[in-house]
């Protein structure tokens, strides 16, 4: 008959489960600048969206560098969902579709 084996430990003489444990993910608020301000990129985004004429799709792709498709989610889900301004999009004579918010939370 032959004696049971036991696991040895890993090298770092933590078990496996014992490291995925204490590791912790960063928190939410680590993303939030230190006066609790909204990050950098929706900071301008909603600086422009608020200038008397608003801003364009374009204008926004450049400040922020996503994608159309993600700038379009970024007003729909972020400015008129979460934050819950209300955003007005006009298309001007030239064909190019301008969007404005009336007004930016403190």
């Amino acid at each position: 008959m032959s004696t049971p084996r036991t696991k040895k430990p890993r090298r770092g003489g933590k078990a496996l489960s014992e490291n995925r444990r204490t590791k912790n993910p960063k928190p939410r608020t680590a993303r939030m600048s230190k006066r609790g301000q909204a990050p950098t990129k929706i900071r301008a985004c909603l600086d422009l969206l608020s200038r008397p004429n608003g801003a364009s799709l374009d204008d926004l792709r450049s400040i922020t560098g996503w994608l159309p498709h993600s700038v379009r989610g970024f007003l729909a889900g972020t400015v008129k969902k979460k934050l819950g301004l209300a955003l007005t999009s006009e298309q001007t004579g030239d064909g190019t579709r301008r969007y404005r918010i009336d007004r930016v939370p403190a």
